[in-house]
């Protein structure tokens, strides 16, 4: 005597809200764009730089996931100035890309021109341009800033686990 069977239930037809789909899209994205370096290992403490704003240490899944929600198919473009520790120590960098930003202005020729002279990073010689690209492509605190501040204004300084940075945000599209 077979029981008989239930009748497998129907499924509810797939209606997962477009909300829905922007999170696991954004999630994806960040698990590409993370990857392997956030579980990668940090270099030993010995040639790292303590910086009082440990919240710069590794752009978090979190911090990518949330960004590219917020910020969903908007795409910025800048150029920074950014003083590596081994440059400046952390008080003097400050005070320095201070200098810079009451000289400068938001001028983004004069802003360029600081950049050859001062930057640490491989974009000072494009004057600072570090192209366009997409939210949580960056490390949170210059994410934060390139999708939220106010473009053609220079911003900062800012500290990553880079240094600290000024940065003017050229250009940004995708905005509602």
């Amino acid at each position: 005597h077979h029981t008989a069977l239930l009748p497998p239930l129907p499924l509810p037809p797939p209606s997962p809200s477009a909300m829905m789909n922007r999170l696991l899209l954004a999630l994806l994205s960040a698990l590409l764009i993370v990857g392997t370096s956030a579980f990668a290992p940090t270099q030993p403490s010995s040639t790292t730089v303590r910086r009082s704003n440990l919240e710069t240490k590794r752009n978090s899944i979190v911090d990518t996931v949330s960004s590219l929600y917020n910020n969903w198919g908007k795409k910025a473009t800048a150029s920074h100035i950014l003083f590596k520790p081994s440059q400046f120590p952390e008080d003097e960098a400050k005070a320095k890309l201070l200098e810079i930003k009451a000289e400068v202005g938001d001028d983004a020729e004069k802003f360029a021109a600081a950049a050859i002279e001062w930057s640490g990073c491989p974009s000072a010689k494009n004057g600072g341009d570090l192209g366009e690209f997409g939210p949580g492509m960056m490390v949170k605190n210059f994410d934060e800033i390139c999708f939220n501040q106010e473009v053609g204004v220079v911003q900062g300084p800012v500290s990553t686990q880079f240094g600290e940075h000024l940065i003017l945000i050229t250009k940004r599209t995708g905005e509602e």
